[in-house]
């Protein structure tokens, strides 16, 4: 019976030309991966152990995590850190514990699933507000009651768009609101070190699979705050530490994230495509992610598949992914696109 309904359920989702599948695509030319800078394409030699053995509260902190930890507190200017196995658990982890019962969390309604599935699990009221409309946040707080958290992200995965953080940060300020930002596609790409947009949050996220071509996350803010996650947080405390391997990996990345090189020349791509893309349906962003409108779940998948056939890889965000109607491309510039392979893209975007 339950194996019926599971057939069922993915020929539903099959009907709607929305079926999502496992495939490689090493012989393309990356326009899809979120590896902004190029670092997870070097190597990095390393004879560290391949496991942490346990928890972080039994066998799985060892030096270099607390090192590690303190050299990312550092980097972001803040009392202390904390390392999660993924960006996915680290969301899971802040949301699911840091708001309480009486508190109120009003997050915005494009926000990463991770945060969404964290707040569901937590006991807090929770509210949605309109993508960056700071007048229906507005709304939304004087809606809320206990301490509340506004939670946002400095660069939007799906549109590739900003969050307002001067404005939103003032009205955070004027309703005692703790500000959550997370920084996973600027982390790298934005600030004169790499740091991000966003300084001054009650937390920060940073995730280490974009633009540091590693694995792993890290919550940042006050000690207090790290501390209670060590204690509360069943994402962190329940699973084993991430390896030391992956943990160095980390740090060398950190070390590295502060050259301007791959920065300045990621920003160049991104103005050669704004420049040469005259598609219409292109959603206004000055980051690393550029989306193109196409609609339906068919037509996008035709469309990602015809660029395959040039050897571009840009993959079809389809719906359930985004509202029904935005199917889109989903465009992820690097700093080693060449101009070559960037005009090729272009040409064939202007052409849909």
């Amino acid at each position: 019976m339950l194996e019926e309904k599971l057939k069922n359920k993915l020929s539903e989702r099959q009907g709607k030309n929305a079926l999502r599948q496992l495939k490689t695509s090493s012989d393309l030319v990356d326009f899809c991966s979120n590896d902004y800078l190029g670092y997870a394409k070097q190597y990095h030699p390393n004879e560290l152990p391949m496991g942490a053995t346990g928890s972080r509260l039994i066998s799985g902190t060892s030096n270099l995590h607390l090192q590690t930890e303190q050299e990312i507190a550092n980097y972001h200017n803040t009392e202390a850190a904390l390392i999660f196995n993924s960006g996915y658990d680290a969301n899971l982890g802040f949301f699911s514990c840091v708001p309480q019962k009486e508190d109120t969390v009003i997050y915005d309604q494009l926000c990463h699933a991770s945060i969404r599935d964290g707040i569901r699990l937590g006991l807090a009221r929770s509210f949605a507000f309109k993508h960056n409309d700071l007048n229906h946040l507005k709304e939304k707080m004087n809606q809320a009651s206990g301490q509340i958290f506004v939670v946002v992200e400095s660069v939007y995965s799906m549109d590739g768009d900003f969050c307002p953080l001067e404005k939103l940060s003032s009205l955070c300020q004027t309703y005692h609101a703790k500000l959550i930002v997370d920084e996973a596609h600027a982390f790298g790409v934005f600030g004169s070190k790499g740091q991000g947009l966003c300084q001054n949050a009650y937390a920060r996220i940073y995730t280490f699979g974009k633009a540091l071509g590693s694995h792993g996350a890290a919550v940042v803010g006050s000690q207090i705050l790290i501390d209670y996650l060590v204690n509360f947080s069943r994402p962190f405390i329940y699973t084993t530490a991430l390896a030391p391997h992956s943990v160095k990996r980390i740090s060398w990345a950190y070390q590295h994230i502060t050259s301007a090189k791959e920065r300045i020349q990621l920003q160049k791509n991104i103005a050669y495509f704004k420049s040469n893309c005259q598609n219409k349906r292109l959603i206004e962003s000055s980051s690393a992610i550029q989306c193109v409108l196409i609609g339906g779940n068919e037509n996008t998948k035709k469309i990602s598949e015809l660029l395959a056939t040039q050897h571009l890889d840009v993959r079809a965000i389809l719906h359930p992914t985004v509202e029904e109607g935005k199917e889109r491309l989903r465009i992820c510039l690097h700093a080693f696109n060449t101009k070559d392979e960037i005009y090729k893209l272009c040409r064939i975007i202007n052409d849909i």
